[in-house]
């Protein structure tokens, strides 16, 4: 199994660097920190009595694996949940805040597990995940979790057109959305190009 310093420093070799993209709600992100979470945390790298973009762009990468373990890993929770879980779960808390737990949750409630789904892991979530383990096995529960965070994405680009490009590449290929949720599903529950192809032929 892999340490988390190993997963987070995929994390943020994945998140690359400083992106101020007007299309992403996270306004100006280094690493996959966004703005918003360095003034949430008081990060004010310049010194200069504010926290503006000026200060995502000195953001290290050592800072942010710090942040993510301690805030994103740690502080979630997800140290609570069976290592095979960890990995996945821990990517999109990055990349998509709490409903990664929320994801987590309905899964666990559609297996059975008497859970709240309130985006928050707890004793109660991770024994739930742990049983999950134990009913349907690691690996498989761990690409129904990636299966359900694939269509997660194709349904926040379904209601917002501004996110489309996420989820489909200008070729029509599968966007960096896709193609980072199939990095925890194994190869057999990938998407054809054909079966990507057709969810998105409703998109403009």
């Amino acid at each position: 199994m892999q340490t988390v310093r190993e997963i987070t420093a995929e994390i943020v070799a994945r998140e690359g660097g400083f992106v101020n993209d007007p299309d992403d709600p996270g306004g100006a992100t280094k690493f996959g920190v966004t703005i918003g979470t360095m003034r949430r945390l008081g990060l004010d790298l310049d010194r200069d009595g504010d926290i503006d973009v000026a200060d995502v762009k000195l953001l290290s990468a050592e800072k942010a694996a710090e942040i993510f373990e301690r805030h994103y890993f740690q502080g979630a929770g997800i140290d609570l949940l069976p290592a095979a879980l960890q990995p996945t779960v821990y990517d999109m808390n990055v990349n998509a805040g709490g409903n990664a737990a929320k994801l987590l949750q309905r899964l666990l409630v559609e297996l059975g597990e008497r859970v709240a789904i309130d985006g928050a892991i707890g004793p109660n979530t991770a024994a739930a995940a742990a049983r999950a383990v134990r009913q349907v096995g690691a690996a498989l529960l761990a690409d129904a979790y990636g299966i359900a965070r694939r269509n997660y994405y194709y349904r926040l680009a379904d209601l917002r057109a501004s996110s489309r490009k996420y989820a489909r590449r200008r070729d029509g290929g599968k966007g960096g959305w896709i193609v980072r949720a199939e990095e925890f599903i194994s190869p057999r529950f990938h998407l054809t190009a054909a079966e990507h192809k057709a969810r998105c032929a409703k998109w403009a």
